[in-house]
C-alpha cells in the first residue's frame, strides 16, 4: 500500500469536527455513573449526539454497550440500565426484537437462541456472583481495605485463589488472580495489601489490566515489573484514556492497531494514529468502521483510493459491512466503491 502524505496539523481540526463521538463513547467506556440521574444525564447525551442526530442507530449502540461491560464490569446494572432506556424509546417494551450481534466472545453463547430479557438475566447472573456483600471479590470492587483485610485474616484464606466469571475480559478461558483483579479495578489499598504480605505477582495481565483500572499508582508498580506489549495498548485503547495511549505510544513505540480503534470505537486514538502516520489509504481503509461517512470523505479527498485494500486484502467497504455501517456503506456504493472487489482474507 503506498503512503499517501496529508496536510500537516489536521489532528486537532479532525478531533474538534467529531468531538461529539469522540466524548459521547469516552463517556460509555469510561461510565462511572450509579444513580438513576447520573444515568439519565449519559443516556440523554447519547440520544441527542448519536441516535436522535441519525448519525447511528439505537441497535448498534446496544450492541456497543454490551461489548464494554466486560472492561468496567462494575457498572453493569448501569449498563443495562442504558440498554434498557434505549430499548423503551426505540424499540417498545418488546426487547425481542433487537438482534444481538456483540462482537466478544463472551455473548456468543447468547446470541443464537436467547433473547435481550434472558440475556440480561444471565449477565446479572454473573455479576451477582462477585457482588455479593460478604465476597473478596466485592471488597476489591469498591477498594474497601477494611473488608479486604477482614478475608485476608480469616482461617483458610488462598492468596493464590483465582476466579472465572463470564463479565471480564475473555474469562471463558482464563481465570483471574486476587493481584490481576486489583488491576482491574484500580484498587491499590487491596493491592498494596497483597504485594506486602503475600509479594503476590505482578502478571502481565497486571499490567495490562491497570489500564482498564487507570490507577496511576498500581500502573506504576507494574511498569517495574512488567514490559508493555500490544495488549497493554490494546487495554489502553479500551480504556478510552488517550493520554494512556500516548503514554505507550511515545514511551515504549508501541504501535496503535487501526482495527481496534474501530472495534473500540476510540476515534480519539485512530485520529492520533492517522496524526503520526500519515498515510491516508490505511486511514481510509478502517475509517468506515466509525460509521460516519464525512470522515471517509476526508480521507477521500486527499486522494485515498476508494478501493485500497490492506494485508488481507479487505477494503473499506468490506470493513463497512462487516462491522453493520449502513451509512458508511452506501456512502461508498454512492463513491464508486466496487462491490464485487474479492477479499482473499
Amino acid at each position: 500500500m503506498s503512503d499517501q502524505i496529508a496536510p500537516v496539523n489536521k489532528y486537532s481540526e479532525l478531533r474538534s469536527n467529531y468531538k461529539y463521538y469522540i466524548d459521547s463513547y469516552n463517556a460509555l467506556y469510561q461510565l462511572k455513573a450509579q444513580n438513576e440521574e447520573e444515568i439519565n444525564s449519559v443516556y440523554k447525551m447519547i440520544k441527542r449526539e448519536l441516535i436522535d442526530s441519525n448519525k447511528h442507530i439505537p441497535q448498534n449502540i446496544i450492541n456497543d454497550i454490551l461489548s464494554i461491560i466486560p472492561y468496567n464490569n462494575r457498572y453493569t446494572k448501569s449498563y443495562l440500565e442504558l440498554i434498557k432506556l434505549i430499548s423503551d424509546d426505540y424499540y417498545g417494551k418488546d426487547v425481542k426484537s433487537i438482534p444481538l450481534t456483540s462482537y466478544l466472545h463472551f455473548y456468543k453463547e447468547y446470541t443464537n437462541n436467547l433473547d435481550y430479557n434472558n440475556n440480561f438475566q444471565e449477565i446479572n447472573d454473573e455479576y451477582q456472583e462477585i457482588l455479593v456483600e460478604n465476597t473478596i471479590y466485592r471488597a476489591i470492587m469498591y477498594n474497601d481495605k477494611e473488608r479486604f483485610i477482614f478475608f485476608m485474616e480469616s482461617e483458610g484464606f488462598d492468596e493464590n485463589k483465582k476466579l472465572k466469571n463470564k463479565i471480564y475480559p475473555f474469562s471463558f478461558k482464563i481465570s483471574y488472580s486476587l493481584l490481576e483483579l486489583c488491576c482491574y479495578y484500580g484498587a491499590v489499598d487491596c493491592f498494596k495489601l497483597l504485594r506486602t504480605k503475600f509479594n503476590s505477582e505482578i502478571t502481565e495481565t497486571c499490567l495490562g489490566f491497570s489500564f482498564l483500572g487507570g490507577n496511576k499508582e498500581i500502573i506504576s508498580e507494574c511498569l517495574k515489573y512488567q514490559t508493555p506489549d500490544f495488549d497493554c495498548m490494546k487495554y489502553a485503547i479500551i480504556s478510552h484514556n488517550i493520554d494512556f495511549v500516548t503514554f505507550l505510544l511515545n514511551e515504549y513505540n508501541l504501535n496503535i492497531n487501526f482495527i481496534f480503534c474501530g472495534i473500540l470505537n476510540n476515534l480519539d486514538a485512530f485520529l492520533v494514529n492517522f496524526d503520526q502516520t500519515n498515510d491516508i489509504n490505511e486511514s481510509f481503509l478502517y475509517s468506515g468502521m466509525f460509521d460516519i461517512p464525512s470522515l471517509c470523505d476526508y480521507f477521500l479527498s486527499h486522494r485515498a483510493n476508494i478501493n485500497a485494500k490492506y494485508f488481507d486484502n479487505r477494503t473499506a467497504l468490506r470493513f463497512a459491512v462487516r462491522y453493520n455501517c449502513g451509512k458508511t456503506t452506501e456512502f461508498l456504493l454512492s463513491h464508486g466503491a466496487n462491490i464485487n472487489e474479492k477479499n482473499d482474507g
